[in-house]
């Protein structure tokens, strides 16, 4: 039996509706924003319960439904207007000079897809494992931020199930990171409900001056000649995907048993999540104990500079704390030891440290290499719990669920969500080989831990009203 397709109906291009003066304009990108040239696209995405009136007649909601969503991105591109352009380069042979930008005005605009599969939602929620049919649900697979200058900067692809509509999103990473894409997401949300694109107080109005240090007058030139010596092409090995649910009563568990062990009240929930994720996965590697051994976390920058940036800031304003010990010693210590090292390597992350990263990079710009940057005995924490997932509704409730395409996954990622039910509640989506996979689904400290949880349980025992447009 073949594997379930997804067919590509139609696409085309979305521009701002309404004119902006200012959406004609070169965006300077920030040493932030060029490191993730190589890297891939951020693609998240919300999976939609068809509401129960529609099974009677799909074509119309769908027509409807495609209809208000690009009218709604028209309407929302009009405030994120980068993301309607594209990359330009502009260089230099002597001396060399390559710096990289974003043409906010001589572009086609967004992309939008709207592509069928015969699979349901249980098809998608039932198996223990992602399954890969997921990463179909996104336009731009595979591609490098610095495909851009040909691919649009921002591609939505809408997904229609048997049963429901997954909205999948792909935004190039050099435009903005994880806060700038749930910005975007949940305005057009919210311009979606209201069809207008008049933004009141409740809105998260991007910010586009980009933040440059004193010294520091874009663009920025790199020392390069071609993009062939920045840019490569990372091919993830085979890895098995599984999302793992904790309550937020197993995280307040968690976040007690590690404050009681290191005598302190500092450590957060999500440092005493890391901690056990840390943990449960070397041990699931079974290295030798004197191999060395990382847990990085994603660190917003916005809230850390003097004076801070504000959340609403859209670029790239993200970079990575780590942790490292021996694997004998993370495994002999409990989970409060492992967690204090986080914590202590969050608290130590401040406005001195930031610019000091930037010094170091002008002195010796660099892309991050996905292939090169990440060893095989780190365990890296991405994305945030805290971002507004299950707030966004395109007119059909509440999402489902949420996942991710193919785009920046290796062994040992493990991406963030807030639990369906809030309240403090945490998806972790876990990326392993399929051997330590195995091992850390028999690991009993982090089992013990993981909430049996069943999402087809708790849709079906939800009332599913009509649509809202």
């Amino acid at each position: 039996m073949s594997a379930p397709a997804v067919r590509r109906i139609s696409e085309c291009f979305v521009k701002p509706q309404l004119p902006n003066q200012v959406s004609n304009q070169i965006c300077n990108l920030t040493h932030w924003d060029i490191a993730m040239l190589s890297t891939n696209y951020i693609q998240k995405g919300l999976l939609f319960k068809k509401p129960a009136t529609t099974l009677v007649d799909q074509h119309h909601f769908m027509e409807n439904l495609l209809e208000k969503l690009k009218h709604s991105l028209s309407l929302t591109l009009f405030h994120f207007y980068p993301l309607a352009g594209r990359l330009v380069t502009h260089q230099t042979h002597d001396p060399p000079s390559y710096s990289v930008s974003v043409d906010c005005k001589n572009s086609d605009g967004a992309r939008f897809i709207y592509a069928t599969s015969d699979i349901t939602i249980s098809d998608i929620l039932a198996p223990i494992d992602v399954p890969p049919i997921l990463h179909s649900f996104f336009d731009h697979h595979k591609a490098v931020n610095h495909d851009g200058h040909t691919m649009s900067l921002l591609s939505i692809q809408v997904t229609e199930l048997v049963d429901a509509v997954f909205i999948g999103c792909s935004m190039n990473h050099v435009v903005g990171d994880g806060t700038s894409y749930w910005n975007f997401f949940n305005t057009w949300s919210q311009i979606f409900q209201s069809q207008s694109h008049a933004l009141g107080h409740e809105y998260d109005v991007p910010i586009h001056n980009r933040w440059f240090p004193k010294d520091c007058a874009p663009p920025i030139n790199l020392p390069f000649i071609h993009h062939d010596e920045i840019i490569s092409r990372y091919e993830a090995p085979k890895l098995r995907e599984r999302i793992f649910h904790f309550s937020a009563e197993s995280i307040a568990k968690l976040k007690a048993k590690a404050n009681s062990e290191s005598n302190t009240t500092k450590i957060s929930s999500f440092q005493s999540l890391s901690a056990l994720v840390w943990r449960s996965v070397t041990r699931a590697r079974s290295p030798p104990n004197d191999q060395r051994t990382t847990c990085r976390l994603a660190a917003n920058n916005r809230s850390r500079m003097e004076p801070p940036l504000p959340q609403e800031y859209f670029g790239n304003s993200v970079h990575v704390v780590s942790a490292e010990t021996t694997t004998g010693e993370l495994l002999e210590n409990g989970i409060g030891w492992a967690a204090w090292k986080l914590h202590m390597a969050v608290a130590n992350y401040n406005n001195g440290v930031v610019l000091q990263s930037l010094k170091v990079w002008l002195e010796s710009p660099f892309v991050i290499q996905m292939g090169r940057f990440f060893d095989p005995y780190c365990v890296m924490m991405g994305s945030s719990p805290r971002f507004n997932v299950y707030g966004n509704e395109f007119g059909m409730g509440k999402a489902v669920a949420a996942r991710s395409g193919y785009a920046n996954k290796f062994e040992g990622k493990v991406t963030s969500y807030p639990g369906r039910e809030g309240g403090g509640s945490i998806d972790l989506e876990v990326c392993l080989s399929p051997e330590n996979m195995t091992a850390l689904e028999s690991d009993e400290e982090f089992m013990n831990a993981v909430s049996k949880s069943n999402p087809l349980y708790e849709l079906t025992n939800v009332a599913c009203p009509g649509p809202s447009f």
